[in-house]
């Protein structure tokens, strides 16, 4: 599994991560991105096609974009899972991680037979990266290979040098995805909590909404916590334990 996090690395490991008959996940995807547990609300049209491209069904560039907590990275991340799965020579690279990025860094991954770059707007503004981007997405287009790629905005949106670079990102799919109200927020935590094998209900779960910050990657890392919690203590989660609990937690906050 690639785990590195600088560019030289990245760079030199390329070629041997295009080769590989079966590439393990890169960069340790957390357990929790799947699409079994992406609640899509209103971002229904989202997932089919994500899919559709994991599987190698759909070629090409697909652009995911929207703000902050509308679940783009765990759509890429499972993207990247589910062709994992399915023997897909694939690699997940979230950009801001990578930066700055040499113009050789990119190089021989249009050969995977899904890239995944989460995050791509980092790379506007510096000649060498959007150079090295523009020619791997060209690479990809000329091998009717699969790349999924995310920002905060549409290609047209970023604030590109190379005026070609928004118009070959957007040359297949560019889907807005939206952020989710309380319900979609309840609902998505619900089924994060029994893909993880924990009985959430609905009012426990909006307890949890009240209390906390509603950003989704908030509330399921604070599930996480009380998934840990709920096994040392061998209780459900309850409203009196999430509430035991939450107390607790602010307690060790503030010593």
């Amino acid at each position: 599994m690639h785990s590195s996090t600088d560019t030289g690395g990245l760079a030199e490991s390329a070629a041997h991560l295009a080769s590989t008959p079966q590439l393990a996940l890169g960069l340790h995807l957390p357990d929790c991105s799947a699409f079994e547990n992406f609640h899509a609300g209103p971002n229904e049209q989202a997932l089919p096609v994500v899919r559709q491209l994991s599987e190698g069904q759909l070629r090409g560039v697909v652009y995911l974009c929207g703000p902050g907590g509308s679940g783009k990275s765990h759509l890429l991340q499972a993207a990247c899972r589910h062709a994992h799965g399915r023997g897909r020579r694939t690699l997940y690279l979230p950009l801001k991680r990578f930066q700055p990025l040499g113009g050789d860094a990119l190089e021989g991954l249009d050969r995977l037979d899904l890239l995944v770059l989460d995050g791509v707007d980092a790379m506007a503004g510096e000649p060498e990266a959007e150079t090295a981007l523009f020619h791997l997405v060209r690479r990809v287009l000329d091998r009717e290979g699969c790349l999924l790629v995310s920002a905060p905005v549409a290609p047209s949106g970023v604030e590109w040098r190379l005026p070609d670079l928004a118009s070959r990102l957007a040359s297949g799919p560019v889907i807005r995805l939206q952020p989710l109200d309380d319900e979609g927020r309840a609902l998505a935590l619900r089924l994060r909590a029994r893909h993880r094998g924990m009985d959430l209900s609905e009012e426990a779960a909006r307890y949890l909404l009240r209390r906390h910050g509603r950003a989704p990657a908030e509330l399921f890392s604070l599930l996480d916590e009380l998934d840990a919690a709920s096994l040392a203590a061998q209780r459900r989660l309850t409203i009196p334990f999430l509430r035991e609990a939450l107390a607790a937690r602010q307690a060790r906050a503030a010593t």
